[in-house]
């Protein structure tokens, strides 16, 4: 579990690629302090575990899923990622819950200054916007921000000095792709729901409870 407060800027130093999965290697200092093997580490947003690591470098396994769905797939030796260490029992939740478990990916549309602030404008699909509301959560890179504007094929963040300076987001070009991870409570609302109407469905049919809803009991 995460907050979507970025530790550290990360810069990946080796990529070993696999048919469709890869081996990363990322250089960090900050995080490296307790560093242990199997940790969980939120790299752009995506959850990964330690698999080695040394003073300064660790190194995750990415499987297939995780390429396909997520811009690891993009990464290249140079890169940099958005690195933050798994939420400790007792630390202020600064940010947002974040799992770590990206939902998909969106596209930068645009930036426009704003006196000290930036506005970032992403698209994205359906399957994404219908969890996303107006001044809600949104992790994007693995940085909780919040949804300042929406519209039907993108949502916009205003991102203040501190966050342009501690993440990657500003940095990146228009085009570019991030990973996206919406709020957890609009998911469970959604298949809580769907549940609902499939038990409908299976009790259809002539019984008490449909008699005395139409009137007959």
């Amino acid at each position: 579990m995460f907050t979507g407060l970025i530790e550290e800027i990360g810069t990946v130093k080796k990529i070993v690629s696999g048919s469709s999965s890869a081996e990363i290697t990322i250089k960090a200092s900050k995080i490296m302090d307790d560093v242990k093997l199997g940790d969980s580490i939120a790299t752009n947003g995506i959850c990964l575990t330690v698999t080695r690591f040394t003073g300064d470098e660790f190194t995750v396994d990415a499987m297939p899923e995780t390429m396909r769905v997520t811009n690891l797939k993009n990464l290249k030796n140079g890169s940099r990622v958005n690195l933050e260490r798994a939420l400790k029992v007792g630390d202020r939740l600064g940010g947002h819950i974040v799992s770590g478990h990206v939902d998909g990916t969106g596209r930068i549309v645009g930036f426009k200054e704003d006196d000290n602030a930036i506005w970032v404008e992403i698209s994205a699909g359906r399957e994404i916007l219908k969890y996303i509301i107006h001044k809600g959560s949104i992790t994007i890179d693995g940085t909780s921000l919040t949804v300042a504007a929406l519209g039907k094929e993108s949502f916009k963040v205003s991102i203040i000095p501190l966050t342009q300076e501690e993440t990657t987001l500003t940095g990146k070009k228009v085009g570019e792709e991030v990973n996206l991870e919406c709020d957890l409570v609009g998911k469970y609302i959604e298949r809580l729901t769907l549940f609902k109407e499939e038990a409908k469905e299976e009790k259809k049919g002539i019984d008490m409870d449909f008699l005395k809803e139409n009137g007959f009991y």
